[in-house]
C-alpha cells in the first residue's frame, strides 16, 4: 500500500507532549526520540516517556498521533524501561545544538531543530526523520518555546525561511557521558569528498570532534586530508595518535608531502614514525628529509612515472598502470637511462595518438628542461610562471632525476608568501 506523509511537526514542538493511553489517560509526555544508526539510519526505533515512575521508551510502531494533536498508545504493554542503548541516537540529547556535517553542503553547521513526519501506512502511524534544522526558524521555536501558545509559535516560526539539511546529507558528532566524541551514521560518506573539502571541514571543527573524524578515515583518505591542511593543524590532528597509525597514514602520503609533515615534528617522534614505516617508504621519506625544506628539493615529490630511453608506448602505458602513487598528478613521462640521467620528457597526452609500438624517443619535446636540487623555490616558481609548466623534473650535479615539483607545490609555496 502506498504511503501518505502527514504535516512535518518539529522535534522542538513534539517534546513535551502529553500521551496518553487508548481510555485518554496520560501516562506521560515525550521526552526523546530514539533514532537508529548503521543500516537503519534515520528509521525512529522509539519515543521516549518521561513518567512519574521513570523513562520509559516506546517503539515506534505503538505510538499514533491524535487528531488533537496529542500522542496515544496502541498497547501500555509496550512500556519498557529505557536503557541504555549504544546503537540508538537520541535526538534531543544528542543532536540538538551539537555540530553535524553536512555532507552535501561540505560544511559544518549547528542543529536547531528535528523536522519529522508520520508516515500513514494502512492503520499505521510511523514516525521517520525528514531533515535537520539549522537555520532561524528552529532557533525561533527553541527560543520561544513555553512562553507563546504551540499554534502561535508554530504559526510565527514559519515566517523565517526553513534552512533544513536531508537526513540522508547528515554526518553527526556526538558527544557520549564520558565525554568522547563518537561519528556516527554512515560517516564514510566523508571518504567520498574531495581531500580539500575535507580539510576545510577538519579546520571548522573544535578539536574532539575533529579527531573523531579525523580517527574514524582510513589511512588512505587521511594521508590525502592531511596533506591539505596547514602544518599546526596537521600536527594536532596526529596528536592523539601513536606512532605505528601516524605511520600507516604517512606511508599512504606523496614522499614529498610526508617529508614536510615529520620535518615539522620533534626529531624524537619523527625518528620514532620513520622507524615504524615499511623500509621502502622509509627510505625515500628519509632521503627527503636530507634536503633543505626551501630548495627545489624540499619541495619534490620522488613519485614519477620514468622509463629507459628505448622504451616503447605499450612499455609506458604498463609503466603508467602499475605506478603507486597518484595516477591524477602524472603529467609527463621521463626518459632516463640506465644510471637515471635524464635524457628527455614526454607529454602524456602524446601518448593517446601513438601507437603501442612507437618509440618514446620520438615523442620526446624537442627543448626541456629541469633545475638542480638546490634551486631557490623563489627561482623555481619563476621557472614555472616564465614557462607556464605543470612539472619540473629535478636532478643532481650529474644529471640523474632525483625528483619532480608539481605546480600545486609552487601554487602552495606562493600562497604561504601572501
Amino acid at each position: 500500500m502506498q504511503l501518505r506523509t502527514t504535516a512535518r511537526i518539529s522535534l522542538t514542538l513534539l517534546v513535551g507532549t502529553p500521551v496518553t493511553d487508548a481510555q485518554g489517560q496520560v501516562r506521560g509526555r515525550l521526552k526523546d526520540i530514539a533514532v537508529a544508526t548503521g543500516p537503519d539510519a534515520g528509521k525512529v526505533a522509539g519515543v521516549v516517556l518521561k513518567t512519574r515512575s521513570g523513562l520509559f521508551i516506546v517503539p515506534s510502531e505503538e505510538v499514533m498521533e491524535t487528531p488533537a494533536g496529542m500522542l496515544e498508545l496502541r498497547s501500555v504493554e509496550a512500556l519498557a524501561p529505557l536503557e541504555d542503548q549504544g546503537n540508538f541516537l537520541y535526538l534531543q540529547q544528542d543532536l540538538v545544538d551539537r555540530q553535524i556535517i553536512d555532507v552535501h553542503g561540505r560544511k559544518v553547521v549547528r542543529v536547531n531543530d528535528v523536522d519529522l513526519e508520520w508516515m500513514g501506512h494502512g492503520g499505521a502511524h510511523l514516525l521517520r526523520v525528514a531533515e535537520v534544522e539549522v537555520g532561524t526558524r528552529g532557533a525561533f521555536r527553541r527560543i520561544f518555546k513555553g512562553l507563546l501558545p504551540r499554534p502561535t509559535l508554530e504559526a510565527l516560526s514559519r515566517k523565517f525561511s526553513a534552512r533544513g539539511i536531508p537526513w540522508q546529507f547528515v554526518d553527526v558528532i556526538e558527544v557520549d557521558p564520558a565525554r568522547r566524541v563518537k561519528l556516527r551514521i554512515e560517516h564514510e560518506r566523508l571518504a567520498e569528498m574531495h581531500p580539500s573539502d575535507l580539510a576545510d571541514i577538519l579546520e571548522d571543527l573544535a578539536p574532539a570532534e575533529r579527531e573523531a573524524v579525523f580517527t574514524s578515515l582510513d589511512e588512505e583518505v587521511a594521508a590525502d586530508a592531511l596533506e591539505e591542511v596547514e602544518p599546526k593543524l596537521q600536527k594536532a590532528l596526529l596528536e592523539k595518535l601513536d606512532e605505528e597509525k601516524i605511520a600507516d597514514i604517512v606511508e599512504e602520503m606523496d614522499p614529498g608531502a610526508a617529508a614536510d609533515l615529520l620535518a615539522e615534528l620533534p626529531e624524537e617522534q619523527s625518528d620514532a614514525i620513520l622507524e615504524e614505516m615499511e623500509p621502502e617508504e622509509r627510505q625515500e621519506v628519509a632521503e627527503l628529509l636530507e634536503f633543505d625544506e626551501k630548495s627545489a628539493a624540499g619541495a619534490m615529490t620522488t613519485e614519477f612515472v620514468a622509463v629507459n630511453t628505448h622504451a616503447t608506448v605499450a612499455q609506458a602505458v604498463l609503466a603508467l598502470k602499475n605506478f603507486d602513487g597518484d595516477p591524477e598528478r602524472v603529467t609527463e613521462i621521463y626518459l632516463i637511462e640506465e644510471d637515471r640521467v635524464l635524457r628527455g620528457v614526454v607529454p602524456l597526452a602524446r601518448l593517446v595518438m601513438a601507437k603501442p609500438e612507437d618509440h618514446l624517443s620520438g615523442l620526446m619535446e624537442p627543448r626541456f628542461l629541469s633545475c638542480p636540487a638546490n634551486l631557490r623555490q623563489n627561482e623555481l616558481a619563476e621557472l614555472f610562471d616564465k614557462y607556464n609548466l605543470h612539472a619540473l623534473p629535478v636532478v643532481d650535479p650529474e644529471g640523474r632525476m632525483v625528483g619532480v615539483v608539481l605546480a600545486d607545490q609552487v601554487i602552495a609555496f606562493l600562497r604561504d608568501k601572501l
